[in-house]
């Protein structure tokens, strides 16, 4: 399928929050924006790259996990020196990793472009059906608004996966991610979720908003859940968030 929707997490925006992923170079060609690009055209950093500074210990045990799987799985052959046979492994590990990211990509791109309209191919369909049962068992029936952009004043901008204004409240923001999980296996959210969805909803002006991540299983169609956050970790999350921004700004020279 032709994924339409980029990975946010290399991206810039303007101060109005419109998406500035790409520049004129000087050859005339397209090119991806650049930090130096940003600091000339008065661009704001992404959510997801702010958050970049940060470990994130659950990505890193999962990446780990791949290596010794690989390790278990890809034996020495013969006359292979050590080193080889390591560096066999580690391309075959990241090759599993390009593999599920690219799947989630795929996944991920079904559940926007189903929020937005688009027509759902056969092979996404359950994935799709998963999460919009869950968000609408969770949240009822809303008109969401899909991939909606915007830039805080502090100087951060990103694109939120889905966003509805709701009578009684000040709204709700969702951000979905994908996984592998099956039936049986408990669904937690890590900091970096906490945190992206906190500063989503101070960007989009919503300070007040419900927030959630709906995880959606990669290797099992048909499961999905949400995780929504407590508004005393969403006031945590936005502490957080507002120390890696400002360490960000520092260590790159660019508010």
């Amino acid at each position: 399928m032709e994924i339409k929707h980029a990975k946010e997490s290399t991206h810039w925006y303007d101060r109005e929050g419109n998406p500035a992923y790409t520049v004129i170079g000087k050859n005339g060609k397209e090119r991806n924006t650049t930090l130096r690009d940003a600091r000339t055209l008065n661009l704001v950093p992404s959510v997801t790259t702010i958050l970049g500074v940060a470990a994130k210990p659950g990505l890193e045990r999962w990446k780990q996990e791949q290596v010794l799987l690989c390790a278990l799985t890809l034996p020495r052959n013969d006359g292979e020196s050590e080193s080889d046979w390591i560096n066999r492994i580690m391309e075959d590990s990241k090759e599993s990793g390009r593999r599920a990211a690219e799947r989630g990509t795929e996944i991920h791109a079904a559940i926007q472009g189903y929020y937005e309209g688009d027509p759902v191919a056969d092979e996404y369909a359950a994935y799709v059906d998963a999460a919009h049962k869950e968000i609408t068992k969770h949240f009822n029936d809303w008109p969401w608004i899909a991939e909606k952009s915007f830039a805080h004043g502090l100087g951060f901008g990103g694109k939120c996966d889905l966003y509805a204004e709701a009578l009684g409240c000040t709204g709700f923001v969702i951000d979905i991610k994908t996984k592998d999980f099956g039936p049986d296996e408990k669904v937690e959210g890590y900091d970096e979720h906490l945190m992206q969805l906190a500063a989503y909803r101070e960007g989009l002006n919503v300070p007040e908003a419900r927030c959630a991540n709906v995880f959606v299983s990669r290797n099992n169609p048909g499961i999905s859940r949400v995780v929504e956050w407590s508004e005393e970790d969403l006031q945590r999350g936005w502490a957080m968030f507002q120390n890696l921004l400002s360490f960000y700004q520092v260590k790159n020279n660019h508010r």
